[in-house]
This record gives structure tokens, C-alpha cells and sequence, in this order.
């Protein structure tokens, strides 16, 4: 079964490298205004999305050694025959809240995805848990960070438009395991994102990377774990998104700093989450109301 195939293959985890969301860094102090920054960033994008191209030609006919890895280029001045990124990339709109304190809410960012190669299986969504390889990059071509071996990445855990693009892919096919005990995927999915230093670091600055930098990230997703429940608590972390913002990291039912997609304990009454919700038979889960407050248990401290 490919459960335990990915199984077997988390085994193999590495720390996760710079689309962290949380690995330090230094940070500029006050923040500008979102809006002002993601005028800027657009731009910028715009700009390199007419201006750059990716190896299509070698996607759409594959020599027999290719490695359907995705190369970036830049047009040369004159070519019309190069298709530009700007005529392949779809895009899609996240709202992110404010970190300013200029009267802003939130600010609806625009991410930009093109997928090379679809993959044999799923998508996740960004609340699940994935095998992938990936290139980080900024928009004047160098290089921040990289896996070229298949690593683990919890979604949640990493920056907002990293884990957006890899909605948009799906995982591979069959897991081949080589006698020597290396493996391959095949027909993973391929694919670019590009988006706003908002869905990024912001106003964090980090190795390679300035502050309010847009960034580039080639994507190959191998498996992912479906309904990832990373905690532990029964619940799986999509379904700890209460104000269903598509940001797990900013629901907090108890207050005590930490998110309920990592607290196995959501209501901090000292009764485990898992031990206050139903699961049946075939996975599902429902959430009792003792008391008939309209509070389930799990969130609920008066119930226990």
C-alpha cells in the first residue's frame, strides 16, 4: 500500500531549509504597510514574468535522460519565438492580515503558479504534510536554497506562498525501491510559484534573502500524507482553521500561544483533545456539545 510506503519514507526526514516560516532571521522594525510593499512587489513580478521564460520545449518533448527538473531564463532582448512566463502562470488571490498598525485589515495578495508537469496522483491541500525537492529563488536569479533529495515539509509550518504553490501539484505515482534501498517516485508533480514578499519573509531578512524580497520556488511533489493531523489530537489540521482564513497559525482556541493544528490539547482544560471528540469506524469525526452551549467539548473548558 502506498501508506506504507510513506510511511517507510519518513524515515528519511531532513531539517527543513529556508521556506521555514519561524527559523530566525533578522527583522526590520516598524514593518511598512503591506499594501505599500505589495505595490512594489507586482511590479517586480510583472516584470520578470515578461521577461523570463522556463524550459518548456524539453517538458513538452522529453529526451530520454531528462530530469523534468524546471530551469528559469532570462528572454533575450529581441526574441519574439520564447513564450514568456507571463502567457503560461495562473494566479490566485490570498488574503493576508495586516502587521502594521496604519489601519489596514487584510490585503488580498496575488500568487502565481505554472505547473510543468501534473503529476500521477493528488493535490494537497495546505494543511498537509509532503515529500518534496525544491529550489528557492529571487527574482534577479540567485540562488537561496535547495533539496535535490526528497525532503518532509508540514505546509503549516512553512512560508504562505511556498505551501499555496504546492496546492496546485500532484503527488507522484508508484514509490520504486532499489535493492540498494535508494528509491524514486515516478510522475511526480513539477511545477513555479512566484508571489509577494507578503506571502513570504516581509519585513524578515535572511541568509540570501533582503527584506520585502518576492521569491521564486521550483516544486516537486513526490507524496503527501492526506488529512495530515499533525498534533496528534484526532483532528486533522485542515479542520483547525476555525475562521477558515486558509491560515492555520492564527487560530488559538485557549490562548496560550500555541496554535491548535500543534496543541493536543485545545481548550487547555487537561483533557486531551482526541479524548473529547468521536471518531468512527471509518475515520470520521464529530465534536459533542455536553452542555448544549454551542462550544464543542474539545474547545470548551467548562466541559471535561
Amino acid at each position: 500500500m502506498k501508506l506504507n510506503r510513506i510511511v517507510a519514507l519518513s524515515a528519511l526526514v531532513v531539517v527543513l531549509g529556508s521556506c521555514n516560516n519561524d527559523d530566525g532571521g533578522v527583522t526590520v522594525e516598524p514593518p511598512r504597510p503591506l499594501s505599500e510593499v505589495l505595490v512594489e512587489d507586482e511590479t517586480e513580478i510583472q516584470e520578470y514574468l515578461k521577461t523570463h521564460y522556463y524550459n518548456y520545449a524539453e517538458f513538452e518533448n522529453p529526451a530520454e535522460d531528462f530530469d523534468f527538473k524546471i530551469e528559469i531564463k532570462e528572454i533575450p532582448d529581441g526574441n519574439t519565438e520564447l513564450v514568456p512566463l507571463k502567457d503560461q502562470v495562473e494566479s490566485k488571490s490570498v488574503k493576508v492580515s495586516t502587521n502594521t498598525d496604519d489601519g489596514e485589515k487584510d490585503v488580498s495578495h496575488t500568487y502565481y503558479y505554472l505547473i510543468a508537469s501534473e503529476g500521477a496522483g493528488e493535490s494537497p491541500t495546505a494543511s498537509d504534510s509532503t515529500f518534496v525537492k525544491y529550489k528557492g529563488m529571487l527574482l534577479d536569479g540567485s540562488e537561496f536554497d535547495r533539496s535535490d533529495s526528497y525532503i518532509w515539509q508540514y505546509l503549516p509550518n512553512t512560508i504562505r506562498g511556498y505551501g499555496e504553490g504546492l496546492t496546485h501539484l500532484k503527488s507522484g505515482g508508484d514509490i520504486v525501491v532499489e535493492e540498494n534501498g535508494t528509491y524514486t517516485i515516478n510522475d511526480p508533480g513539477v511545477g513555479l510559484v512566484i508571489f509577494p514578499s507578503g506571502l513570504g519573509y516581509f519585513n524578515t531578512a535572511r541568509t540570501g534573502i533582503s527584506a520585502y524580497s518576492p521569491l521564486v520556488f521550483a516544486l516537486e511533489l513526490g507524496v503527501f500524507v492526506k488529512n495530515t493531523d499533525y498534533d496528534n489530537d484526532g483532528i486533522p489540521s485542515i479542520l483547525e482553521d476555525l475562521n477558515n482564513d486558509g491560515n492555520l497559525n492564527n487560530d488559538d482556541t485557549d490562548g496560550d500561544g500555541l496554535v491548535d493544528h500543534l496543541d493536543n490539547d485545545d481548550d487547555n482544560d487537561g483533557v486531551l483533545t482526541i479524548d473529547e471528540i468521536e471518531i468512527d469506524g471509518e475515520g470520521n469525526v464529530t465534536f459533542p456539545d455536553s452542555d448544549g452551549d454551542n462550544i464543542p467539548d474539545y474547545q470548551d473548558p467548562d466541559t471535561n
